[in-house]
């Protein structure tokens, strides 16, 4: 669950985002038109920035771009999962490692339901998702939480009504279709959000996204691609788009989705055009999801979002440039925006003016094209206008255009990743070792078990063992065909080994299409079917189950399922065939290496490593390896280059960059052209190449010498092609 906190960009900022200094107690209220600050109405223009998905040497650097960008407010979210990442226990500390999504434990809750009138989840959530405007989510548990941030806040004298930066909260995160389903329940549990999130006396408005029925005085806003035709649940609340989506997030095995900055202009125009005076861009800096915190499943360790500051911090263009003169010009129609309601004249078929004129010498106009396929030249206050398809020209004194969304003066980014010229050396492997696999760390239990509900989230790794007699007569002993192991598993993959010998590997990323939304596929099944080498006498099967990302939206999704549920079921024999699920199995959570700590200096030195060339020969599945690099010179962004790799994770002096996963990218990849409505299976790049070659290394993880590299391995891939790179712009 995500809370989200709005801070003015207009204060003064230190290193961390929670920390400003202002002189002037400030009252924050609305109306019709726009949020009142100090007795004004305001266009507000927000990015959002998520703390967590970057390091604190970045902060100040993103707050200051978004700044320059002529931003007013930064959204971002706080996440409660990984401030509580077990019931009373917080974590408030650096970077936040961030899981985006449910506290894990939440769902061991006997009786528990996410997101509904249920009181196990109302007890234990109550604090939970905040908003730069601040948005927290659900009952018991959210309200303790939920009381904590905003305790925490408040201590800090961080609202606004304090003197401080927050101006807005938001509470819960796109409920509406939870709430429809739902029916009664979801109702009161909307109620209930409210008059708790109401309750705490922030003193600033409360928003709810996506939620129609947000009750009084909580407003409710629009998320999406296009908010022009939203229009709030009451005629005395003003009109806001909390999340207008930049970009889209990756998936691996999937493209690379690009929202062209000419469309993304022309939404937010035409949005403003129709009286919105709020838009938060979603995402401004995307950034990174490091360590396990991607979610989906499948989600990418990149959280790039084709944002207008890059995942490293570096500006894109021409979407910055492009926005920043935008931003500008619409700073200069402010006052007439919050002084009129549009009056709207038609100009052709596809083609209209909205004009604000406040009688007072206040006029702006913005002339629009809706036409995707052809410009159109109009005429306005007796002059000739030429708009290019799909775009609106604003003119701050109805006169003189300002500014065109198509028309696009800056110059796109030049990107490149070169060989920093540091070197990766003192290779060193160790093998997971399979044979020795059940300890004082397994337990045993009749059937199969969820996979969740074992690891807790502790370990994307769980292992499921069992045997199966092989009577000496068995008809393949003697050149007949092999059996077959048939696995059916709820995802999300598995590594297949009989007798200590890796038989396959399969996940379901390959059926999986390009364009499926963000933690809403719940159909991850799929199918192991593979020929097995059986000997005679007792034969281990073992079978590696890995998740790679968890949901965290949709409906009831604590009882989504990952893991191998069966049947198992070998096929082939004398008898036709046996099923495997309901004998006895051992369980162990995790990898030895995990056990061990391998990724710790402390721990990588407690072992031997094979070294030398033989090392890095082979390409063998479930294998550790670890090197030493000194830090690159300059302090341009440093990443590595994977793609001579296959799936796994990565750690630098015992910080995780995340999971990595070289699968090559599914999709049309021949549609660029900017007009037409946008969704994210348009603008794709990356088919046929992997879907994230290059995993971010902040600067500030770093020594000056001997970093230490340490990597796990699933599939299979070649160590001595990883590359540590640099990433410019030009």
């Amino acid at each position: 669950m995500e809370t989200s906190l709005v801070y003015k960009l207009l204060k003064v900022y230190t290193f961390s985002l929670l920390m400003v200094v202002q002189l002037v107690f400030c009252i924050v209220t609305y109306d019709k038109k726009a949020i009142i600050i100090n007795g004004q109405r305001r266009i507000l223009l927000s990015g959002s920035i998520h703390y967590p998905r970057s390091t604190p040497e970045m902060w100040e650097d993103l707050i200051n771009k978004a700044k320059d960008a002529n931003l007013d407010v930064i959204e971002t979210y706080v996440f409660w999962n990984v401030h509580e990442p077990s019931p009373g226990n917080y974590n408030f500390d650096g970077r936040y490692d961030l899981v985006r999504g449910f506290p894990i434990w939440l769902k061991y809750v006997p009786g528990i339901s996410f997101r509904t009138n249920n009181e196990p989840f109302k007890i234990l959530i109550m604090s939970c998702s905040i908003d730069i405007s601040i948005v927290f989510m659900i009952k018991a548990a959210m309200q303790k939480f939920t009381n904590k941030i905003v305790e925490m806040m408040k201590s800090q004298n961080l609202f606004e009504s304090q003197g401080g930066p927050i101006i807005l909260s938001q509470i819960e995160n796109e409920y509406q279709p939870e709430r429809e389903a739902l029916g009664a329940a979801g109702e009161a549990y909307v109620q209930w959000a409210a008059q708790m999130a109401v309750g705490l006396n922030t003193g600033v408005p409360w928003v709810m996204c996506k939620e129609d029925d947000a009750p009084d005085p909580i407003i409710n806003t629009c998320n999406g691609f296009y908010c022009d035709e939203f229009s709030p649940n009451k005629p005395y609340k003003p009109t806001m788009w909390t999340e207008a989506w930049t970009g889209w997030f990756t998936e691996f095995g999937g493209t690379i989705p690009m929202r062209p900055v000419q469309d993304l202009a022309f939404a937010v125009a035409r949005f403003i055009q129709k009286g919105g005076s709020f838009v938060n861009y979603y995402m401004f800096h995307g950034g990174t999801n490091f360590g396990r915190t991607a979610g989906g499943p499948f989600i990418t360790t990149s959280y790039d979002y084709d944002a207008p500051i890059d995942e490293y911090g570096l500006i894109r263009e021409p979407k910055y440039s492009h926005l920043k003169e935008f931003h500008r010009v619409i700073k200069l129609c402010e006052s007439a925006l919050l002084s009129s309601d549009p009056t709207v004249v038609s100009l052709g078929n596809y083609q209209q003016a909205h004009v604000f004129s406040s009688g007072k010498g206040n006029c702006a106009a913005f002339l629009s094209n809706y036409d995707s396929n052809s410009a159109a030249t109009v005429v306005f206050n007796k002059k000739h206008f030429n708009l290019p398809p799909w775009s609106i020209s604003i003119l701050p004194d109805c006169s003189h255009v300002a500014f065109n969304t198509a028309k696009v003066g800056a110059r796109t980014s030049q990107v490149r990743m070169t060989p920093t010229g540091s070197q990766l050396h003192s290779w060193g492997a160790y093998s997971e070792d399979v044979f020795s696999l059940e300890d004082s760390s397994t337990f045993e239990a009749v059937g199969l078990l969820e996979q969740i509900n074992i690891t807790r989230d502790n370990s994307d790794y769980l292992w499921y063992i069992t045997s199966v007699d092989i009577s000496p007569s068995e008809s393949f002993l003697r050149g007949g065909q092999k059996p077959t192991l048939n696995v059916y598993s709820s995802g999300h993959a598995v590594h297949v080994f009989v007798n200590g010998k890796l038989s396959d590997f399969m996940t379901v990323i390959n059926s999986r299409s390009s364009g499926s939304s963000y933690g809403t596929r719940k159909d991850t099944k799929f199918t192991f079917t593979g020929p097995v080498d059986l000997q005679t006498g007792t034969n281990r099967i073992e079978l590696l189950s890995i998740a790679v990302g968890l949901p965290n939206i949709g409906l009831h999704y604590e009882e989504w399922n990952t893991g191998i549920l069966g049947p198992v079921v070998l096929q082939g024999l004398n008898q036709g065939h046996k099923d495997l699920s309901s004998q006895k199995w051992t369980y162990r959570v995790g990898l030895k290496g995990e056990t061990m700590n391998l990724i710790s200096q402390h721990g990588a030195s407690s072992i031997e490593w094979i070294g030398g060339a033989v090392a890095t020969q082979g390409q063998q599945p479930l294998k550790w390896y670890k090197a030493y690099f000194d830090a690159p010179e300059g302090n341009d962004p440093v990443a590595l280059d994977m793609r001579s790799m296959g799936k796994g994770q990565v750690w630098i002096n015992g910080q995780s960059i995340g999971r990595y996963w070289t699968a090559s990218a599914n999709g049309k990849c021949d549609d660029f052209h900017y007009a037409g409505t946008y969704r994210q299976t348009k603008c794709q790049l990356g088919c046929g190449q992997p879907t994230q070659k290059w995993y971010h290394v902040p600067r500030s993880w770093l020594k000056p010498t001997q970093n230490l590299l340490v990597l796990f391995e699933e599939i299979g891939g070649d160590v001595s092609r990883i590359l540590l790179v640099k990433r410019t712009t030009s």
